[in-house]
């Protein structure tokens, strides 16, 4: 076998691996602990990282020096890796493998596009921003401070203090989505409320790390420098979903038009794709890209017929990006930072409790309703995760603090459905002033 066959048969391979670990391990967080199955994912790929890729310290006798028993460090560890990848990374993951990770976020994040409400995320736009806007603020000076404060950063203007404090602002609106379906509070004022001010958040949370990225690359902090990369990244990203929306029935009644069979799917995610490239190309994230060509198609014929086609996709994609995260977290690592991630976990609670259920006050919620939003914005899931991912590649912040993130992501994301679930048991109204229709629409 020459050496392009043994790379490829081993990726195969990997990928293999990847997705029996993944759905088995999500199986078992959804039937039986009833937690995220994205948790699983995340933890099998955990494990899969200490048996092939970092496990040494932890597997000790089953290694013989650099070398190990069969099996263990051979499927994943040999595989030929890019070297600039490999050294952003830190551990050997190859580039084609994290490649495939990616494709699997950019289907992530247009899935939640299409799955959006433009409407009511316009029509709501004012109290979720206001629950959007504290929920970005608090958790980023938060995180932007303890990351200073405890060594990890030279200055207020480090990019990995910069980098902390953006991933705190993260909420993950699938999970949030999930539980308040679960448990039927979808059309509830609170529940309206969370969706938009979660959605807000991650395109206010992106546009902060984009803005990060671009200093971080010219290495150049001055009010004008900031002001030029918010500008362009802000400008960029309302001119794409702008023409997108303008543009969707026409590209909705176009793709229609093919009789090929799965054609309006692979032109969807082609569309996806290009907007993705896009995106990256003007300094935006490729997932801020992918989720503004998913939200400007919400509203169209397209989108529902799109719906069940891509779930397959999604079902296969996602999961090699979450386990990939997971193996990419060098467990052996991070006893050095057991403290500081914790304390970062508490903070990150506390930011959306405070940032987001504080300013529900005075958008005509009671204390109920305030407590049940904070919470609803508390888990950091797939966006942080994302967002990390990009942190790490770009070399902004080392294995310390990308662990730390993927710490913090992994307990807000477990508890926060607990909690949630807990505070709307209570028949207690949360909103002062606020009702819904028969649609679930505040008045």
């Amino acid at each position: 076998m020459d050496h392009s066959s043994e790379v490829l048969t081993k990726l195969i391979l990997q990928l293999s691996v990847i997705l029996f670990a993944a759905k088995f391990a999500g199986e078992i967080c959804e039937r039986f602990i009833k937690i995220p199955p994205v948790i699983g994912e995340l933890i099998s790929g955990l494990i899969l990282g200490i048996l092939f890729l970092n496990g040494k310290e932890i597997l000790g006798p089953l290694f013989l020096g650099d070398k190990s028993i069969p099996g263990f460090g051979l499927l994943f560890g040999s595989i030929e890796t890019d070297k600039g990848h490999q050294n952003a990374i830190g551990i050997p993951v190859s580039g084609t493998l994290w490649a495939i990770g990616q494709i699997g976020a950019i289907v992530l994040l247009f899935m939640a596009g299409l799955e959006t409400n433009l409407r009511q995320f316009v029509k709501f736009a004012g109290p979720a921003s206001l629950v959007a806007i504290g929920g970005v603020l608090l958790p980023f000076v938060l995180g932007l401070t303890s990351t200073v404060l405890f060594g990890f950063a030279d200055s207020f203007t480090d990019p990995k203090a910069l980098f902390i404090g953006a991933v705190m602002t993260a909420t993950s609106v699938g999970i949030t989505v999930r539980v308040l379906g679960d448990i039927k509070q979808l059309d509830t004022p609170e529940g309206v409320t969370i969706i938009g001010a979660a959605v807000l958040d991650d395109v206010l949370g992106m546009l902060i790390l984009t803005i990060v990225v671009g200093l971080s690359a010219t290495s150049v902090f001055s009010a004008s420098s900031i002001a030029i990369v918010a500008l362009k990244s802000l400008g960029f990203w309302v001119i794409l979903t702008g023409l997108g929306i303008i543009l969707s029935d026409r590209l909705s009644r176009f793709f229609h038009k093919f009789r090929v069979a799965g054609a309006m799917t692979a032109l969807a995610i082609g569309l996806a794709f290009l907007v993705a490239g896009l995106a990256e190309t003007f300094g935006l994230a490729m997932i801020i890209g992918a989720f503004s060509m998913g939200l400007a198609l919400s509203g169209t014929k397209l989108a529902k017929n799109l719906e069940q086609t891509l779930e397959g996709l999604h079902a296969v994609l996602v999961p090699i990006f979450f386990v990939v995260i997971g193996m990419m977290v060098n467990i052996t690592s991070m006893g050095n930072i057991l403290l500081f991630g914790l304390f970062i976990t508490i903070l990150a609670a506390i930011g959306k409790i405070l940032g987001s259920g504080g300013p529900s006050l005075f958008a005509g919620f009671n204390r109920h309703g305030a407590w049940r939003i904070g919470i609803g914005m508390m888990p950091r899931g797939e966006v942080a995760l994302i967002m990390a991912g990009i942190g790490v590649t770009s070399g902004i912040i080392d294995q310390d603090l990308f662990g730390v993130t993927v710490m913090m992501t992994i307990i807000t994301t477990v508890i926060a459905p607990i909690i949630l679930t807990r505070a709307f048991k209570t028949s207690l109204s949360g909103s002062r002033s606020l009702s819904t229709n028969k649609q679930g629409d505040l008045p």
